[in-house]
């Protein structure tokens, strides 16, 4: 199997322990990730060959970083140095009706900080069929934007398979562009468009069409979602599939999950979970993200099947601790197969 490249910022995570206010703490649980590290993270997990690539500042906190991606089987050989910092999210962990909070702490940071031609992305994607990028690169800086573009032009010209987590971040671009303007140029050579109406709507001001979201808030349906899926598609042509995932928060502990998929024909729906004790809902995004990528490249042939492995693989995450899926192929094919008893495996 040929290797899929992933490009992004990794972060250093500080959290209160369990449900503690910042207010309350005294001390910070410290883990590593970021969208694409957590993709790459998902993907060497069940097997597949992949390279993550980021800028990191040579120091202890960087090495730390990059020790986490190589315990994770993650290749870093095209990972490139430079900058003071590593970017820190903080999180708070909400319960109940209390929900999740983030404050970010990334600007100066070496990945917000890298530029155009500091990446050789042809050598980067020798061997590789994927590369994945989101929409939280771009918003870091016009520098991080910069080398996206260049890095989804020359994967273009390749001939790779291009997927984007759109991803909007109202905390995030903060450099003077609208995400529009950058955006654009970026997802016009992507194949995989991967978000869900507010993403549609904050880049390119796309609305589900007949739906009062003022109204209705963001739980939006397969059906509606289906007039952005169109519209999607007629604004970039070269995407073949639109994906969203379908979250219903009944609290910040209980949430329905299912997804949803578009090819310009036929539209798939996932069957829907049901989380009720959720552990960390952080990265379940991009798990599913990873278990999409996996699903389109194992059964490429097989629409469903790839998307409810996405479904069933990011159903599992909100079980795990930490920004990364660590779920594995077996594990989601046992929740395929209807089993969902958590039962101790002896």
């Amino acid at each position: 199997m040929k290797k899929v490249v992933t490009f992004g910022e990794i972060m250093l995570r500080l959290a209160p322990p369990g449900f503690l206010r910042f207010s309350q703490t005294s001390s910070f649980e410290a883990i590593y990730g970021g969208g694409e590290s957590n993709v790459a993270v998902s993907l060497a997990n069940y097997g597949v060959p992949v390279d993550f690539v980021t800028r990191l500042p040579k120091n202890d906190i960087g090495e730390c970083a990059l020790m986490e991606m190589k315990k994770r089987g993650v290749a870093t050989d095209n990972i490139i140095y430079g900058g003071d910092r590593l970017g820190i999210y903080f999180l708070e962990t909400g319960a109940v009706s209390r929900g999740s909070k983030v404050v970010y702490d990334r600007e100066h940071s070496a990945m917000a900080q890298i530029e155009k031609g500091m990446v050789d992305w042809e050598k980067v994607f020798e061997g590789a069929d994927w590369f994945h990028w989101t929409g939280i690169t771009p918003a870091i800086s016009q520098g991080a934007a910069d080398a996206c573009l260049e890095a989804v032009e020359t994967a273009s010209k390749m001939g790779i398979t291009i997927s984007t987590d759109l991803n909007y971040r109202a905390k995030l671009w903060k450099y003077g562009k609208e995400p529009e303007d950058i955006m654009t140029a970026l997802v016009n050579h992507c194949d995989v468009i991967l978000g869900n109406e507010e993403d549609a709507e904050k880049h390119f001001g796309i609305h589900p069409k007949g739906l009062d979201v003022a109204k209705h808030g963001h739980d939006v349906t397969a059906e509606a979602f289906l007039s952005v899926c169109q519209q999607v598609m007629k604004k970039f042509p070269k995407a073949k599939k639109v994906i969203t995932t379908l979250r219903g928060s009944i609290s910040a502990s209980h949430n329905t999950w299912a997804g949803v998929m578009y090819d310009g024909k036929q539209m798939y729906k996932s069957p829907t979970y049901q989380i009720t004790h959720i552990i960390d809902r952080v990265g379940g995004g991009d798990s599913f993200m990873g278990g999409l990528i996996y699903g389109l490249k194992t059964y490429p042939n097989d629409g469903q099947k790839a998307l409810d492995f996405a479904v069933a693989a990011s159903c599992l995450k909100h079980t795990i601790y930490g920004d990364a899926n660590l779920a594995t192929v077996p594990e989601v094919e046992k929740l395929l197969d209807g089993d969902a008893s958590g039962r101790v495996a002896r």
